[in-house]
């Protein structure tokens, strides 16, 4: 094994008291290359691709009050190749990052502050807030798109180097969103954005080779705040959710959000119409985090994503003054999600929903070959009770309806995992999990694969990492041919 430290990113920062700046959150400021990274088992030789994770990462002393969301994105890319596996981490050099390091010092305030606050003008919906472009991180065309959650400049990266390869040319004036969606079967990339102008959504298609070749409106009756979004062989599904800004407080300039007395509502377009071929459907109230699957069965579309049975929480108890509502909207144990399925029947209008399961659960994968048609199996992340990270996860058959969990035990918190088909793959759980674990009892971290037809048996092999991982929110999986 061969390390190598590539810089140390001079940090500026001194607050104590934020728990989201503590233990699994606290922040890295080092890059590093290993090549040739131990293992505690045996690396198959029949996984051969990359996994990227973010994470968010304050360099400078906030201001104000910290929300984890506002920190520099980092990706951590470890690829494998021929039972061997590389890692390399690198902060997503973003015009905010850039600025910041030239001044020593936040000039941007974050999402639990007012417009006031912050020293420039900003991006996002928002309007005054850095774009860290640290929530999501998908490939499309060969290349690391990384995202931030209420809309940026979208910035490329190399997904083995993490070379920097700038801005992406194609993003519209008012972004695009985290969770953009890669259709394996065509290589497009769907993506949408949101703010607080008409007609406050977009959807847009990117072909294979990163060209646009679509952008049209998503006509909302106001200012509202989706997170994800699904799509089918020939749909793309949008939400209008009642969780959104409460607009007296909007027109004061102060961005806080409440459960509105609304259905949910969701948008069916085919994947190149426009605002007329939409075709609206309601269900029932709650804000969705994330989807993980959607696909089309006769004159139906059915979605699989997380409904959340308190999508306005009260307050949490015991967080330090003035993050009662930040830590509540963190925790995953009060919101208590869970997996549900909501059909749209396309002739009808009319929609049907169902619970899969009681837990709470979140954070949910699928083997991604399988997008845009019926999955068997679904991977979901255990939200630990009261803080921002997860305690194992789960696999569940929506076939039999068997259930298998792993916890990473005492101390050792994970991020959310990916699936890694094998190379000549037989069927749809042939294939790895793959995450980033953190041991809090040593301070260390590393990586982890799992079978992923046997969950229950713990990782297969697992992989030091040279140190310990910030806790962020996505990863992605992609298959050498993607690369």
């Amino acid at each position: 094994m061969k390390v190598q430290k590539i810089r140390t990113v001079k940090t500026t920062l001194t607050s104590q008291d934020n728990p989201y700046l503590q233990k699994t959150w606290l922040p890295n400021y080092e890059e590093y290359d290993v090549v040739d990274l131990e293992s505690k088992g045996r690396i198959p030789e029949d996984i051969e691709g990359v996994y990227l994770r973010n994470t968010e990462n304050q360099i400078h002393e906030p201001i104000g009050r910290y929300h984890p969301f506002d920190g520099d994105g980092m990706i951590h890319s470890i690829s494998f190749k021929n039972g061997k596996a590389n890692y390399r981490n690198r902060f997503v050099e973003t015009t905010g990052f850039k600025m910041e390091q030239i001044l020593g010092q936040s000039l941007w305030a974050g999402l639990m502050e007012g417009r006031g606050k912050s020293k420039l003008p900003g991006w996002g919906a928002q309007g005054y807030i850095k774009d860290s472009s640290s929530t999501d991180v998908v490939i499309h065309s060969g290349k690391a798109l990384s995202t931030f959650y209420q809309c940026g400049e979208g910035y490329r990266l190399d997904p083995i180097t993490l070379e920097q390869l700038g801005k992406e040319s194609w993003v519209p004036i008012d972004g695009i969103s985290s969770h953009p969606k890669v259709d394996l079967k065509t290589g497009e990339l769907l993506f949408f954005n949101y703010s607080k102008y008409e007609p406050y959504m977009h959807y847009g298609v990117v072909d294979s080779d990163n060209n646009l070749k679509h952008y049209t409106p998503i006509p909302l009756p106001g200012p509202r705040l989706p997170h994800d979004m699904a799509f089918t062989k020939n749909y793309s599904i949008f939400n209008d959710s009642p969780l959104f800004w409460d607009n007296k407080l909007l027109e004061q300039g102060v961005h806080a959000t409440v459960m509105h007395d609304l259905p949910l509502r969701f948008a069916v377009i085919p994947r190149f119409g426009t605002e007329k071929d939409i075709k609206w459907f309601e269900a029932e109230p709650t804000f969705v985090l994330h989807f993980n699957n959607a696909y089309e069965d006769g004159d139906e579309i059915i979605l699989e994503g997380y409904f959340q049975e308190n999508p306005w929480p009260p307050n949490y108890q015991g967080a330090p003054q003035g993050l009662e509502r930040m830590m509540a909207f963190l925790d995953l144990h009060l919101l208590k999600p869970s997996l549900h399925c909501w059909r749209f029947n396309l002739k009808t209008g009319v929609t049907r929903e169902e619970k899969i399961d009681d837990r709470v659960l979140e954070f949910g994968t699928i083997n991604r070959e399988y997008a845009t048609r019926r999955h068997r199996y679904t991977y979901s992340c255990i939200p630990t009770k009261g803080f921002f990270t997860f305690d194992g996860f789960t696999k569940q058959d929506l076939i039999s309806g068997s259930f298998q969990s792993y916890k990473f035990g005492r101390g050792i918190i994970g991020s959310e995992i990916s699936f890694a088909p094998k190379l000549k793959a037989i069927d749809e759980d042939d294939g790895y999990l793959v995450s980033i674990t953190s041991d809090l009892n040593t301070n260390t971290s590393e990586c982890v694969l799992f079978d992923a037809k046997n969950i229950n048996h713990g990782p297969i092999c697992t992989m030091p990492l040279p140190h310990m991982v910030c806790s962020g929110t996505h990863s992605i999986w992609a298959q050498i041919h993607e690369l």
